[in-house]
């Protein structure tokens, strides 16, 4: 290893440094020169300039909660395209490009297959009422019983 090999960070540690340094300069004098007078405006929530209206503790549904989680699950999947697009230059050069292209094939394929089974559970269906989730016969008895 050379002896300059950590010389060229060293600009980058003195950035860091300085800036941590300037943060916490500015913190301090803000702490220092500030007022420490309680006011209502500054006890209250901060709701983006808006007026706080309602509880905070209000539920949300489900699905909110289940588009964040298919999200970052497929995102995660697309993660993957890269480095597979950055090794089949090598694997083109060992002639196996065909094999890379195959096994990405397979993996688009497991995700397609996945996003079908989402797709077709109704998961990202947010227009469905009570009487289309139910089965015929339920809708055949609950019509019965309002005659």
């Amino acid at each position: 290893m050379p002896d300059n090999y950590f010389a060229r960070y060293l600009p980058l540690l003195i950035h860091f440094l300085l800036a941590g340094a300037l943060a916490t300069a500015l913190v301090t004098l803000s702490w220092i020169i500030g007022y420490r007078r309680p006011t209502r405006a500054k006890l209250s929530p901060y709701e983006c300039g808006m007026t706080p209206v309602g509880d905070a503790r209000q539920r949300f549904s489900v699905k909110f909660y289940m588009v964040a989680m298919l999200f970052i699950l497929f995102d995660v999947e697309a993660v993957f395209l890269y480095p597979w697009a950055i090794i089949l230059k090598d694997l083109k050069a060992h002639g196996q490009a065909l094999f890379g292209i195959s096994e990405m094939f397979v993996y688009i394929g497991i995700v397609l297959v996945g996003f079908w089974y989402i797709w077709k559970k109704g998961v990202l269906d947010w227009g469905l009422t009570i009487t289309q989730t139910q089965t015929p016969r339920a809708r055949v008895a609950r019509a019965g019983s309002e005659v």
